[in-house]
């Protein structure tokens, strides 16, 4: 049983351009270019049955989601539902005013807003005189938090569509995968971009985020970076081999991309074809090797660096064989690794701690070397499923029993900006709309 999520920001709104801050604020309205981004929205949704829509009551979010909703195909009994819950964080002391003017005229709140949030508070005036705290991003996660324990008993395996805004988007997200609210700046929501969750169950089970952010529907094949953030990281999965067709456990067995896996690649070649590259780095194995040098037969210039310790985890006794082979000759490990896989040892093989040290460690010098060059631009990562997995938990600040939190499709591409003093931001995840089409990740399934 799953309940499939889309998330939805609203198009570009009056607020947006000025630069102004919105959150409760019913002023702002979309413009013409906000409103073209909504049928894009609504075209690129449009093959997808839903069972429900529900959007902010505010404006620029509401209008989103009538635009889109013309475009959908919607069970009878699904209206569109505009709900208080699904409101923009709520920052009452700022709203309406220029972001260079809240910067200026509260500085240690708007750093503690970019760099600590949880920590940011405001001092609102009482009737009676005296001055209460309130902190906007910690209330926006409560109310995020409240939203998913009520919705998720109401709509068990439907796919439903929530229209909102950047802030509550990002703590519907963070809630979902256990992110506190420390991390709300960890991801990006643009204007109209599109994100999807997973729901295995209700409210504690697991959460899969499908893809985070994607943009390519607006023509935009990658969001742009933030201001400020100068080092990218595209980090990118292998193309299909012909044991991730047959659900065959691959492991550090060097399994080379089948035909359709040459396919992918040529096709994420293509996707990042205008997108300036700087340095490569990818896994010594066979499949993400030819992989990455697909991709950058339109980068010749840059050469491709390799890295060991991007290796794929070695599943041990468990390689080169299909689930039932598992189940038989380990019975009971295969469902411990499906859901509490920091707990397991793979037989002769390595655990999920020891693959997550040393992803994470070739990760961090990636980062660091490439910070550290006169030129940081954009670096590309070529690796496999369950070290993608342990870079982008390890991104969020998740530990590694959130380790299926993240899907990674064969080809998919995601984004990782950095900065210098600030955290790093998942400006997108697991696009694969390169490969064939639409919204959801249609590659095939894998085993890990």
């Amino acid at each position: 049983m799953v309940t499939r999520v889309i998330l939805v920001r609203h198009g570009e709104s009056s607020f947006n351009v000025e630069r102004r801050v919105q959150g409760f604020l019913d002023e702002s309205t979309l413009t013409a270019k906000g409103q073209a981004m909504a049928h894009q929205v609504g075209s690129a949704l449009s093959g997808i049955l839903f069972d429900a829509v529900y959007s902010s009551t505010l404006r620029r979010a509401k209008d989103t989601a009538e635009i889109v909703v013309s475009y959908l195909k919607i069970t009878p009994t699904a209206p569109l539902q505009a709900v208080d819950s699904l409101k923009e964080i709520n920052l009452m002391l700022w709203e309406g005013m220029l972001f260079s003017d809240v910067e200026q005229k509260y500085p240690n709140e708007y750093e503690q807003w970019k760099n600590c949030p949880h920590e940011m508070r405001m001092l609102i005036s009482q009737e009676n005189g005296e001055t209460a705290e309130y902190f906007p991003v910690v209330d926006l996660f409560d109310r995020a938090q409240q939203f998913w324990q009520e919705f998720l008993p109401n709509h068990a395996n439907q796919t439903v569509l929530l229209v909102a805004h950047s802030g509550i988007n990002r703590a519907l997200i963070g809630t979902a995968i256990g992110l506190d609210a420390g991390g709300y700046q960890t991801v990006q929501q643009s204007n109209c971009g599109i994100s999807v969750l997973n729901f295995a169950g209700g409210w504690g089970d697991l959460v899969q985020v499908e893809s985070l952010n994607q943009t390519a529907h607006l023509g935009e094949p990658i969001p742009k970076p933030r201001k400020g953030y100068h080092t990218r990281l595209l980090l990118v999965r292998h193309g299909e081999t012909e044991w991730n067709r047959q659900k065959r456990f691959q492991g550090q067995i060097d399994v080379p991309l089948n035909d359709n896996g040459r396919s992918q690649s040529n096709q994420a070649a293509e996707f990042l074809k205008a997108i300036p590259i700087d340095r490569a780095i990818a896994s010594p194995m066979l499949r993400p090797k030819e992989t990455a040098e697909i991709i950058l037969q339109h980068h010749p210039d840059v050469a491709l660096g390799f890295e060991d310790n991007l290796k794929e985890i070695s599943h041990g006794l468990w390689e080169g064989k299909l689930e039932a082979d598992i189940e038989h000759e380990f019975p009971g490990e295969l469902q411990h690794w499906q859901h509490t896989p920091e707990t397991v040892q793979m037989p002769e093989g390595e655990n999920l701690q020891q693959v997550w040290d040393r992803a994470t460690t070739a990760w961090t010098a990636i980062v660091q070397t490439a910070m550290n060059h006169p030129k940081p631009g954009t670096t590309l990562v070529v690796a496999h499923d369950a070290v993608n997995k342990a870079i982008l938990c390890y991104v969020l600040g998740l530990s590694p029993d959130r380790f299926w939190s993240f899907k990674q499709g064969n080809g998919a591409v995601s984004v990782i900006d950095y900065a210098i003093d600030q955290p790093p931001i998942m400006m997108a995840m697991n696009i694969t709309a390169h490969l064939e089409g639409g919204v959801l990740d249609k590659t095939a399934a894998g085993a890990l």
